[in-house]
């Protein structure tokens, strides 16, 4: 198998391939330290959107404070070696208007079990992302690929 390059990936793709996949990892601090769940997620106007129950310690890190906090996706294929993964950091702030609040408990349906009373914004600031691709091929000094090697 043939090494794998790694290609920057634009915001706006980012944000596409964020909204392709259902399933993200918030990053946030708990006592200090880095914590990690996984959540499902859609992606609105450009901003992650995920659910939350009142009392767990998802809910009482981001609703309370408005952290700074991370989100990553990713889908890569271990086999081939292909894939992208994206990284959005920003502020996650809980979503206070009952309309709002109502739409998006509408349209994003939590896996797991319970009552998912609060719906949390993160507001991208950062924005980076990559996607592994197969390696270019060296061209020689005649403008095709080498043979060295």
């Amino acid at each position: 198998m043939t090494g794998r390059d790694l290609k920057e990936l634009s915001a706006g793709d980012c944000l596409r391939l964020l909204a392709s996949v259902p399933l993200g990892r918030v990053v946030f601090t708990r006592h200090a330290l880095p914590a990690i769940r996984p959540v499902n997620h859609i992606v609105v106007d450009g901003q992650i959107v995920i659910r939350s129950s009142p009392g767990t310690v998802l809910s009482a890190e981001l609703a309370a404070f408005e952290p700074v906090v991370a989100f990553e996706a990713d889908e890569l294929d271990v086999e081939q070696r292909l894939g992208w993964s994206v990284v959005v950091t920003g502020v996650a702030r809980l979503v206070q208007d009952p309309g709002e609040v109502a739409h998006y408990k509408d349209v994003l349906r939590p896996w797991v079990a319970g009552e998912m009373e609060q719906v949390i914004r993160i507001r991208p600031e950062i924005i980076t992302g990559f996607e592994l691709v197969p390696a270019s091929v060296p061209e020689d000094r005649d403008g095709g690929p080498s043979r060295s090697g």
